[in-house]
């Protein structure tokens, strides 16, 4: 349908020639193009070859007594086929003048029924509100998708993982809001600005370029917080982000909700520029795009102080425990992941060596905390008591004293490095794992509930390393895959530790090449015990 001028092309159906030409003589005084056919059956096929060659008409006038069809069955034809249910129909009729003939040309679909003879004005009018309501009714539609459209994209960028990935999804978003070329701009956590589009892909303009435009944000928002829409002419708008647009001009629409953050900003071509509703839509994107990045920076300050609790309380090389080669691992997250609280310890004690990995469960800066005060609290607490169930019963008690809404898993081993015997408590974190030089792993059948439940945990488990074993204890985080079943992937970690050569660095750079870099936080302790058996006690040898 033309949407932008009154001239509209009418189908106009009667197989009396001389009404035809009548009406189509009115009909193109006013302006219209107009189609003439004789019969029902010419009408639809009509329509037919017009939908496929792009052409419908804006409007119908129907006989209503046709030869082959009536009027009123024609128009629930036309009205039954969402190709060309939109077009308006008006039936006229020099005999059906009766107003349950009126009724029945509604009720079949139609927008207005007239008789004849008639006014010529009056036939006009009848056609122009016929096209008003259905433009009304077309651009209802179009306004109801675009909303649809921005519901949608503000759900996305909402879901955005990383400024990147904002603004490739805000791109696409506008692209189909208008129907044009797009770029949009935000900035990272870093500072860096980010650039995406759908439509110029690889061919963005170079550093230079992005640097204009990012020093036009910022001063055409200086001081200013909310939606702003500007025209940027050339040379303020670098040539070369809308290349079909020989103008170099862009509408922008630049939004931030704090002054001391920087703007986002939405582009689009300065011809045929967008119109006043879907500038509306651009000012609401704009707005959820800069709540988005907002988040994004908010988040990567957060995961940065997290990182830097958990780097800072994690010794950075491993300790040297008497009588006992040690490899200790914490590899973070996935760039765009949450921190969680995954921590090692390793520990010497006058009953033997303490050590241990565990998880606090969530991904946050308060997870990092738990964790923190929970390995804390751990080493405060071997200072008195060895005993690994004991540790773990004290850790759970501090848990629902302190941090009631927290759990956690733990898994401690008190060892004797002269004897190798070893002491076990579980605490519903994955079995600690005995890698042998020559033989198949196994994993030493230990279980106990979370942290920060209050249920009893079971005696320790007792265990024998050998000086040919190396003992394995790993975060959940290593293999956990979404959709894989833990059991299989608890079986993949035995055999990848069968493989992995000598060594326990050697060990766990295999397991971690082997698993990859993974969603959640991994930290991974190796033990191996060394120099020749002590009948010894371990405490007559170490001072407290």
């Amino acid at each position: 349908m033309n949407a932008t001028t009154d001239a509209s092309t009418v189908l106009v159906v009667d197989d009396i020639d001389a009404n035809r030409m009548a009406m189509g003589a009115v009909l193109h005084r006013a302006g219209h193009g107009v189609v003439h056919v004789a019969s029902a059956g010419a009408a639809l096929i009509e329509l037919d070859a017009r939908y496929r060659a792009g052409a419908l008409p804006d409007a119908a006038l129907l006989d209503v007594g046709l030869p082959d069809m009536d009027g009123f069955e024609l128009c629930r034809r036309m009205k039954s086929h969402p190709e060309i249910s939109s077009i308006p129909v008006v039936h006229f009729s020099a005999a059906a003048v009766a107003p349950g003939d009126r009724s029945r040309g509604l009720d079949a679909g139609g927008e207005g029924y007239f008789t004849v003879p008639v006014e010529p004005e009056e036939i006009q009018a009848v056609v122009r509100a016929a096209l008003r309501g259905a433009r009304s009714r077309v651009a209802a539609v179009a306004q109801a998708d675009r909303l649809t459209r921005l519901a949608a994209a503000t759900t996305e960028v909402h879901s955005a993982h990383s400024a990147q990935e904002l603004v490739d999804v805000a791109a696409d978003a506008v692209a189909q809001i208008t129907g044009g070329p797009a770029v949009v701009f935000a900035f990272g956590a870093d500072g860096r600005l980010h650039v995406g589009s759908p439509t110029v892909g690889a061919h963005l303009p170079d550093a230079s370029a992005q640097a204009a435009v990012a020093l036009l944000l910022q001063r055409g928002m200086a001081g200013r917080t909310g939606i702003r829409r500007l025209l940027a002419p050339f040379p303020l708008w670098p040539v070369g982000y809308f290349p079909a647009d020989g103008t170099g001009a862009a509408h922008l629409v630049l939004a931030r909700s704090r002054v001391d953050h920087p703007p986002v900003c939405l582009a689009v071509p300065r011809h045929p520029g967008p119109t006043t509703d879907t500038e509306s839509l651009l000012g609401l994107l704009a707005h959820a795009t800069s709540l988005a990045a907002e988040s994004l920076r908010t988040y990567a300050e957060e995961r940065r102080t997290a990182l830097t609790l958990q780097r800072s309380f994690l010794p950075r090389t491993a300790p040297e425990l008497p009588g006992a080669e040690l490899a200790l691992r914490y590899v973070p997250a996935t760039r765009n992941a949450e921190i969680g609280g995954d921590f090692y310890t390793a520990l010497t004690t006058p009953s033997g060596l303490l050590v241990g990995v565990g998880d606090v469960v969530g991904h946050s800066l308060e997870a990092a905390t738990v964790m923190v005060e929970l390995r804390h609290a751990l080493r405060a607490y071997a200072a008195d008591e060895q005993d690994p169930v004991s540790l773990v019963t004290r850790l759970d008690r501090m848990l629902q004293l302190y941090h009631p809404e927290a759990t956690a898993t733990v898994c401690l081993a008190l060892i004797e490095p002269c004897t190798g015997r070893a002491l076990i408590a579980n605490a519903g974190h994955i079995q600690p794992l005995i890698v042998p030089d020559d033989g198949t792993p196994h994993f030493i059948d230990c279980a106990g509930p979370l942290l920060g439940l209050g249920l009893e945990h079971p005696p320790p488990t007792a265990a024998q390393l050998a000086r040919t074993d190396r003992l394995l204890m790993v975060t959940d985080g290593l293999i956990e895959t979404r959709g894989t079943d833990l059991a299989r992937s608890i079986e993949d970690l035995r055999s990848a530790a069968a493989a992995a050569p000598a060594g326990v660095a050697q060990l766990c750079d295999t397991l971690l090449a082997r698993f990859g870099h993974r969603e959640d936080d991994v930290a991974l302790l190796a033990l191996r015990l060394v120099g020749q058996p002590d009948t010894a006690s371990f405490s007559s040898r170490v001072t407290p």
